[in-house]
């Protein structure tokens, strides 16, 4: 027995049966409503193409909140003019609430349409403001004329230097009151004026300190 040479898929062939029959419907409940000729035509086409749109978005994987809703407003529709005309309404006399429904269906589903089909949920970002990569290139050495020698800083003379120094700190008084009592002590017992080392060692004063104090005392 020879070989069919392309697969019949009964799932397929189903929905294109289930397809057919929704659009059927669609179109009658349509033409019912006063949508007459080729608008007649467009209403089930309408319906059909949102469902694909919101099936799309909902197999992408982005803004699944969005494609379930149109989804839904567009299963809705094909189900609900599957009842109508299955005999719960008369169309010959189709009710004013259905034909204001049908009438405004253009604008849903022209609405639902443009929402899923330029409505990315992750827009790409703007090649103007995208930060640039770093750049790899090693910059240049600088050549001898390109570097400046360090500021040599003149030297001060010993002069200006120890004038420059901070002055010391006044000795107090009472120190200095200490201090000449040492002295004259040892100008009666030696006969000589105290030396700078001798009077720090009797006071227990740093050096700087008693140099401060035998100027005081001359």
């Amino acid at each position: 027995m020879r070989a069919l040479p392309v697969r019949v898929d009964a799932v397929l062939v189903q929905a294109v049966i289930a397809a057919a029959l929704s659009f059927a419907h669609l179109h009658d409940l349509a033409l019912a409503a006063g949508q007459d000729g080729w608008k007649a035509w467009a209403y089930p086409i309408s319906v059909d193409l949102l469902l694909v749109a919101a099936w799309r978005r909902l197999r992408s994987g982005e803004a699944k909140t969005a494609g379930w809703c149109w989804f839904l407003v567009a299963l809705m529709a094909s189900l609900g003019a599957n009842v109508a005309t299955a005999g719960l309404l008369d169309l010959e006399n189709v009710p004013a609430w259905l034909r204001i429904l049908v009438a405004g269906w253009p604008a849903v589903a022209f609405l639902g349409g443009t929402l899923l089909a330029h409505g990315a949920a992750h827009p790409s970002a703007d090649p103007a403001t995208a930060p640039e990569p770093p750049s790899t290139a090693q910059a240049p050495e600088p050549t001898a004329a390109d570097v400046v020698p360090p500021t040599v800083t003149p030297e001060l003379p010993a002069a200006a230097a120890e004038s420059a120094s901070p002055p010391s700190s006044p000795v107090p008084p009472a120190l200095v009151t200490l201090a000449r009592k040492v002295a004259d002590e040892h100008r009666a017992r030696t006969g000589t004026d105290i030396d700078t080392s001798i009077l720090r060692a009797r006071l227990g004063v740093p050096m700087p300190l008693a140099e401060a104090i035998t100027t005081q005392l001359t």
